[in-house]
């Protein structure tokens, strides 16, 4: 059977053409980071084009992670749509690894965006290496934010997860250092923006550049550990909709 009409990969694209045709998600996960950074990282602080290509990059790619998994799977589950999916011959990876791939190719848009504005507009000057580089890093970086926007998606119901999402999104971002350098934070909040996933995800983008030197590996570490407990969480609220079915 050819690949691209397997049912399998039918049923990936499906969940990306539904992800693409949905407006109210595809314009802002796509535009407000790239706006951000045409504000802030050119006209406002020119002089940190640089470190805010990576920061404002890992706030993208988040937005991306979060809210196509976060709203998408409440909205479906209180449908009813997973249940029927559980029920039927259709594989429910599928549903997960779609929503991922979409995911990751929102964040190769984001990611790529900014670059472009940050080498034409921004006078950033990098490697080819490091081009490429940041944008693997952040692609592959999607993966804890997606698996923590499942969990959302499957433990909140659907009036309450894009609440409870910007919630944590929007703090989780400016608290890791994302908007303002952590530097500039009161010592409390340096040491609290240590602990926080995106700002390590950050840390790996800002290594990659060139923008900043530090210890990568405790980065990668952390967002391990991260990736395991939202795959716990996650794992939790598949639990809980087995629960609900029983």
């Amino acid at each position: 059977m050819n690949t691209l009409t397997s049912p399998g990969w039918q049923f990936l694209k499906c969940q990306w053409l539904n992800l693409v045709r949905q407006p109210a998600y595809t314009l802002p996960t796509l535009l407000f980071p790239v706006i951000f950074y045409a504000f802030f990282g050119l006209l406002m602080i020119p002089g940190l084009s640089l470190w805010l290509l990576c920061t404002y990059s890992t706030f993208g790619i988040m937005g991306a992670a979060l809210f196509s998994f976060g709203v998408s799977i409440a909205v479906e589950r209180g449908q009813g749509w997973l249940l029927l999916l559980r029920a039927s011959p259709a594989p429910i990876a599928g549903l997960v690894i779609g929503k991922a791939a979409a995911a990751m190719l929102f964040a190769l848009v984001i990611v790529v965006s900014i670059s472009v504005l940050a080498g034409w507009f921004g006078g950033v000057r990098l490697e080819t290496s490091q081009w490429a580089g940041l944008v693997m890093v952040q692609m592959i970086g999607t993966i804890p934010f997606c698996l923590l926007g499942l969990s959302l998606g499957l433990l909140l119901s659907p009036n309450a997860a894009p609440a409870v999402i910007n919630i944590i999104y929007l703090p989780l971002a400016f608290l890791s250092g994302l908007w303002v350098p952590a530097t500039q934070f009161p010592p409390f909040l340096q040491s609290l923006a240590t602990w926080l996933p995106p700002y390590h995800l950050a840390e790996l983008a800002l290594n990659i550049t060139g923008a900043k030197t530090s210890d990568w590996m405790v980065s990668v570490l952390i967002l391990v550990i991260y990736t395991i407990i939202f795959a716990a969480l996650t794992a939790l609220g598949w639990k809980r909709l087995d629960g609900s079915r029983s």
